[in-house]
């Protein structure tokens, strides 16, 4: 069978080779319409489309509308792959995509290839730390390294599209998927968007060990109302474009080829029927011109309920009356790709008759899947080798970039004392029902990774100092409701006794505490951010002890850690950092690396606060909370969060000097550089993350106290300097108004530099008109 596979496709290549002679441009010299003009290699940008156009002009009806569905894993079948269905999702198995590949190429009239796509987040096998874990770094590297093996690992496997990066921007801490993205902050997550994307895909996603990207969830995913995930979001078109489009509007210029609509709906239009979003503002304004799917079953999901026309499946947002018209919506809005429900390909022809939709939109949507598919190079490669892809996994120069992604996304939250570094000469107790974790460490969304991958904190600390025990206290088990029951995480305390003895026993302590991996991530919303379980009583017990000890978080979100400063002389978070925890922990806890991250998003003091950022507009009556009639909690005696965002602390000290500004005006269209000195004032080595933030006092709209605009992690030695320059522009001090236009105003900007949100370190230029 594989021979005559072979020669099947040796013969088409020939066939290709005569018919289909080229320009010296590489452009096609004629436009063909036979099946083998429409494989031709791929030469060019206008080779792409011209080959595109061909084969668009030979497909059927039920060909375009096949195109257009992408299948679940479990639903794709062969018949399904002779049919010429476009794209397969959650297949993992380099055989059964092998083989479903063949079935596409060889068996189906066009000889169109499939699609495979998968949720590859933060790695394929070789799991690194969850994304919001990684915006700690500060340092789009850490990114960029991420979405390079995990692009090779997924491609490996014969995966050529992922559903990621995940770039919702969120203040919403009880949303489980923040633990998804880049955190509160626009600028920043708009860097690590597009180093994202341009890791996974390269200069040319066709290449073998690069994939294409699908950001998600288009749009404003991330601010769902009370914090559930999937429920509605409103908000003003200001605030859409200048929270949480940058992003989305950064992939998309870093060369994004696919883009994955969201369940919510915004302002009563759910993402996947939203034509302001995905044509207007997506296709039309940025210029757009790969596809967008649906999120699963998101368009079955714009019908009332009880569901019709099928009577199941399902439903809920109510803009819709059944899955014909559920279809239309979703089509005409500018959805291209349906995942998992079938209403377009099944109700399609009966749509068109009725002149609900057009051909012109089919045809728009299938010439958006087929390029995509030209471009990633499977007419040309629409095979790899299975036996093969075990081989690309867990290289050692992938686990090595895991193990120091890890270590750089760590953020040191509390250290008094100098508790930290910890003596590896000195014996150690590991503590905790996260202490021996290989599943929890990996996180939500993890992939095709393995618990066996990974290293446990005590496997890493051992490693280093082999005088370390290892007591659970008590333990967590993931499971998801409805089977969940509040004693899952650290519900007893029946082995505190034992886990106070190992403490006393040693000389220091590492506690490993946080949450099940299953309470962030999709479906993860929480309504209580403290420790879950009786962790916190974990905690009071090892206090008591008088041993020196740190308390390691691992986590999605930000918790309420009021408690836990409280009582533990030093605080790490650690996220979850993958398949090299516990090796990473130990690096950055014995000092052989400096925990230099900075926190992405605000850490909350109380659950009351939720949502709080740093960015937030200001108001007539500001929190004072020395004063009764303003904007403050009646039952809080402070104003601010926990730890701000951009906080973090080091094993050394640092400087960082006012802004020195090139000038002292700047035209809206021109320029002006801010430079700023940085000096490690410590006796160690250490990182740093310099952070430039702006605001403008007065606005046709109200501006946000202050926003970043600039970042740069350094590492310096004890007593050394460096100067860094930071260039802005109109991009810095212009914002989007409530009409959807970018305007710059005239007047002064306040430029503030430091090593958090908090910086006070100031200047001032003012903006010119011309």
């Amino acid at each position: 069978m594989k021979l005559h596979r072979a020669r099947r496709m040796a013969a088409i290549a020939t066939a290709i080779a005569a018919l289909i002679p080229l320009t010296s441009g590489g452009s096609l010299a004629g436009t063909r319409t036979d099946d083998a003009a429409a494989m031709a290699p791929v030469r060019s940008a206008t080779n792409v489309e011209a080959r595109v156009n061909a084969l668009l002009s030979r497909m059927t009806l039920d060909e375009k509308l096949q195109q257009i569905e992408l299948l679940g894993g479990s639903q794709a079948t062969d018949e399904d792959a002779r049919k010429g269905v476009g794209t397969v999702y959650g297949v993992t198995d380099p055989n059964q995509i092998d083989h479903l590949q063949h079935v596409a190429v060889e068996r189906s009239r066009l000889h169109i290839p499939l699609l495979f796509s998968f949720d590859t987040i933060h790695g394929f096998r070789t799991v690194f730390p969850i994304p919001l874990g990684a915006a700690s770094s500060f340092d789009p590297n850490v990114a960029a390294a991420d979405n390079r093996f995990s692009a090779r690992e997924t491609a490996a496997v014969g995966i050529k599209q992922i559903y990621g990066p995940m770039v919702d921007i969120s203040r919403e801490l009880r949303w489980g998927r923040i633990a998804e993205g880049a955190g509160e902050d626009p600028y920043l997550g708009s860097v690590f968007a597009a180093a994202r994307v341009k890791a996974a895909q390269g200069r040319d996603y066709s290449a073998p060990d690069k994939v294409v990207t699908s950001p998600k969830h288009f749009v404003a995913y991330g601010q769902p109302e009370g914090g559930r995930d999937y429920n509605t979001t409103d908000m003003s078109e200001q605030r859409l474009r200048n929270v949480y489009l940058p992003p989305f509007k950064a992939a998309v210029e870093a060369g994004a080829g696919t883009v994955m609509c969201s369940f919510n709906d915004l302002g009563g239009s759910p993402g996947c029927a939203n034509a302001h979003t995905e044509t207007d503002i997506l296709k039309h304004e940025w210029g757009f011109d790969g596809f967008v799917e649906s999120d699963y079953t998101a368009i079955s999901e714009l019908r009332a309920c009880p569901p019709k026309t099928p009577d199941e499946g399902p439903c809920g947002h109510g803009v819709a009356a059944d899955g014909p018209d559920a279809a239309a919506l979703a089509l005409n809005a500018g959805t291209d790709s349906e995942m998992v429900s079938t209403n377009i390909r099944d109700y399609g022809k009966q749509l068109l008759s009725q002149h609900r939709i057009s051909m012109s939109r089919i045809d728009d949507a299938v010439r958006r899947i087929l390029r995509v598919k030209f471009r990633a190079g499977l007419f040309d490669h629409p095979y790899i080798d299975p036996s093969k892809a075990e081989a690309a996994q867990l290289r050692p120069d992938a686990v090595a970039a895991a193990r120091d992604a890890a270590a750089r996304s760590m953020v040191l939250l509390k250290n008094d004392g100098g508790t930290l570094p910890l003596d590896p000469a000195k014996s150690t107790a590991v503590i905790g029902p996260l202490g021996d974790d290989k599943h929890d460490v990996l996180g939500p969304w993890a992939g095709a990774g393995r618990d066996e991958d990974a290293v446990s904190v005590y496997e890493g600390i051992k490693a280093q100092n082999p005088k370390t025990t290892f007591t659970q206290g008590c333990q967590i088990f993931d499971r998801y409701p409805p089977d969940n029951t509040p004693d899952d995480v650290c519900g007893s305390d029946a082995d505190f006794d034992k886990a106070v003895t190992a403490a006393k026993a040693a000389d220091q302590v590492v506690v490993a505490v946080g949450e099940a991996r299953g309470q962030s991530g999709e479906a993860g919303s929480r309504s209580d951010l403290d420790l879950p379980g009786r962790q916190q009583q974990l905690i009071d017990a090892i206090k008591a002890t008088g041993k020196p000890f740190v308390v390691v978080l691992f986590n999605g979100r930000p918790l309420t850690l009021s408690k836990v400063a409280a009582a533990a002389p030093a605080i790490l978070e650690a996220w979850f950092p993958g398949v090299q925890a516990g090796n990473a922990v130990a690096d950055v806890l014995f000092g052989k690396v400096d925990p230099g991250g900075k926190l992405p998003v605000s850490f909350p003091r109380s659950l009351g606060q939720v949502p709080i950022y740093y960015d937030h507009e200001p108001t007539g009556r500001p929190c004072d909370p020395k004063a009764m009639w303003n904007s403050r909690y009646r039952d809080l005696p402070y104003c601010d969060p926990l730890y701000a965002f951009g906080y973090g602390l080091s094993y050394t000290t640092f400087d960082v000097s006012a802004p020195r500004l090139s000038a002292t005006t700047m035209r809206a269209g021109g320029s002006i550089s801010a430079t700023v000195e940085v000096r490690n004032t410590g006796k160690v080595r250490g990182d740093d993350v310099v952070q430039l933030y702006l605001h403008d006092p007065v606005a046709s709209i109200s501006q946000p106290v202050r926003r970043l605009r600039g970042f740069q992690r350094v590492t310096l030695a004890p007593g050394e300097t460096r100067t860094l320059t930071f260039r802005l522009d109109k991009q810095d001090v212009g914002f989007y108004d409530n009409s959807g236009r970018f305007v710059v105003e005239p007047g002064t900007i306040d430029v503030y530099t430091g090593d958090s949100s908090t910086a006070d370190r100031s200047a001032s230029f003012q903006v010119t008109k011309g």
